[in-house]
């Protein structure tokens, strides 16, 4: 008797006593909210995240805001990179950071033109006046140059306001493939000509998720788990209902509409910016050794960074390439 009052109080302690707490994790996207960070608010939203021992906070990007800095201090777990440069520039500063995913397969960067004015290709374009953004000089632009023999001279600034594009036909101008072109279908009526850069050579992954070297060495676990639930969360933003996913981003940017939303989610899909190339086989956030090469023997080639730059030390093969989701 004594003994079955002891172990019905064990049991009552047990059920009572917490269940062991998630690992809380904080994640900084590049923008506000929208379709472009669907995954991982698809894995926020339907428990993914949760299943994987994780709970995480989603901070929204901004005009104000720079999580790179606050990666880098320590204030941030993870950051969603936006492309190689981004992964060299650490490198370069000295930095210990380091990109462990390649979400985006394919840069979403796209140059749009209007129909009917004999841009029949993105070779059609050098001479040509193009809208492009103080960011964009520094990355893809000087691809251009060395791939197609664009020239400073063309260069018109871009304010992120089509207001000069859609008013000058003659025009041609910097965006995503997954915004600008319906910003410009609802706003001025023309479907534009769209050339996905990536699509004529650009081969930088984009939509990283970044990290610390520290965190990789001391909690390499808890960086899998991360990498593992948000490329399930994005195969299950593609490929299901991405309807919870939509709730939680409508609700940490009330101005996302579902059209938009709709149209990017679309864009994905069709254009293959997550899955395509070594994803189809590996698994979303592949990367690959020779892929990072040929792009940094680019960048080096056009003066962007120092040959000597070991530009290995940015990024890790560790976490990707498993297959997961698939």
């Amino acid at each position: 008797m004594i003994l079955r009052s002891i172990t019905l109080a064990a049991l009552s302690l047990a059920l009572a006593a917490p269940a062991s707490s998630a690992d809380k994790v904080s994640f900084g996207t590049n923008w506000r909210a929208q379709a472009e960070h669907g995954g991982y608010y698809q894995a926020l939203a339907t428990g993914i995240y949760k299943e994987y021992g994780l709970d995480v906070e989603i901070r929204q990007g901004g005009p104000s805001v720079n999580h790179e800095q606050l990666l880098a201090a320590g204030r941030i777990d993870f950051n969603m990179g936006g492309n190689l440069f981004d992964t060299w520039n650490f490198v370069k500063e000295k930095v210990p950071m380091v990109t462990v995913a390649a979400i985006f397969q394919k840069d979403p960067s796209v140059i749009i033109t209007h129909p009917g004015q004999g841009h029949d290709s993105l070779a059609a374009l050098k001479g040509k006046p193009i809208l492009i953004s103080q960011g964009a000089r520094v990355t893809y632009w000087e691809w251009l140059k060395s791939a197609y023999g664009f020239t400073d001279d063309q260069i018109r600034p871009y304010t992120f306001n089509m207001a000069p594009f859609l008013a000058d036909k003659r025009l041609s101008q910097q965006g995503f493939v997954t915004s600008e072109p319906y910003a410009i279908e609802k706003q001025g009526g023309v479907k534009p000509v769209v050339y996905l850069l990536a699509d004529h050579g650009y081969a930088t992954y984009s939509t990283t998720i970044e990290t610390s070297w520290k965190l990789v060495r001391e909690k390499p676990d808890l960086v899998q788990r991360f990498v593992d639930a948000t490329i399930k969360g994005w195969v299950s933003y593609l490929n299901r209902d991405p309807a919870p996913g939509n709730a939680l981003i409508k609700r940490d940017n009330p101005e996302m509409t579902d059209d938009q939303i709709a149209y990017s989610i679309k864009a994905m899909r069709d254009w293959g910016i997550v899955e395509s190339g070594d994803a189809k086989t590996m698994g979303v956030g592949a990367m690959t050794d020779a892929r990072i090469k040929s792009f940094f023997d680019f960048a080096v080639q056009a003066k962007l960074y120092p040959a000597d730059l070991d530009y290995k030390s940015g990024y890790t093969l560790q976490f990707v390439n498993k297959k997961v989701g698939m």
